[in-house]
């Protein structure tokens, strides 16, 4: 979680710019310009279908997009220069080296069933990175201590709950050593019990300074953590600004009308669970 001092000092981590990207006839992003600079936390949200999590996939092409460009660390991302002023797809080579350094969790585990968390976890440093097992072992243990389960090295995914098979999936990320993490609804899809757990993790990625690109509906978190809170709403930014500020006093009718809503749906959820 930067200072303001920090975001004008640190370079830019992730720059996008006239970002396009369709599925058929239908384009979920119009255009997107954003920059996040290293350090900085950057929470979007914005309703359903809005081009929130599309927008996350586009940024280590695992969604290939149509036009404008993304560059992460200074690096070209999917698409590059042809070197005759016009573009060209990213060999598969030099795109799976750079995503080693775009770590990505998602709303979904993902985990592999028939390898333990110690497994799941050291795979991709040992194949990817070359680590030693010692090394990549060594790793393991220290991030899961981090994520608070370090006795849970032995068991297997289907012998965890939703909250602990998602702290192994941000464990397994780190693992890479990435320059930035993307979080895509990590928390929609765990009881509201199990959420805390998860939260506390990623605020204390935040706070040591890790650059992040949270998809989101936790507010609070949203609001205390993240540095900007990015509102998108038919694939285009309508509106952004510091977290707080966006939040607790948006200036676009649309934004308000979507916090409306979420409000409102909190509401109704803490009323369903007190009674």
């Amino acid at each position: 979680m930067s200072t303001p001092d920090d975001q004008a000092a640190n370079p830019v981590e992730v720059e996008i710019q006239g970002l396009h990207k369709s599925y058929g006839a239908v384009e979920v992003l119009r255009g997107v310009d954003l920059k996040v600079n290293r350090g900085e936390v950057v929470v979007i949200i914005g309703p359903s279908g809005s081009g929130k999590s599309t927008l996350l996939s586009c940024v280590n092409f695992m969604e290939p997009f149509q036009d404008g460009t993304i560059r992460v660390s200074g690096k070209w991302v999917g698409r590059i220069p042809d070197g005759r002023g016009g573009w060209m797809r990213q060999p598969d080579r030099e795109l799976n080296a750079l995503r080693t350094q775009i770590g990505m969790v998602f709303q979904h585990f993902n985990l592999f069933p028939h390898m333990s968390v110690l497994g799941n976890i050291i795979e991709a440093p040992m194949r990817v990175r070359g680590e030693s097992r010692e090394q990549a072992v060594d790793k393991a243990r220290s991030l899961l201590a981090r994520v608070g389960l370090q006795a849970k090295q032995d068991a297997y995914p289907s012998e965890l709950s939703g909250g602990q098979q998602q702290r192994v999936a941000i464990a397994r990320s780190l693992a890479m050593e990435p320059s930035v993490m993307l979080f895509d609804e990590v928390t929609s899809a765990l009881d509201p019990e199990l959420v805390g757990d998860v939260l506390v993790v990623m605020r204390d990625l935040a706070y040591d300074g890790m650059t992040m690109m949270v998809v989101t509906h936790e507010m609070n978190f949203a609001r205390e953590v993240a540095d900007r809170a990015i509102f998108m709403d038919g694939g285009v930014i309508v509106e952004q600004g510091p977290a707080r500020e966006v939040i607790d006093k948006p200036r676009n009718s649309r934004t308000r009308r979507f916090l409306r809503m979420v409000e409102q749906q909190e509401a109704d959820e803490s009323t369903a669970a007190a009674a």
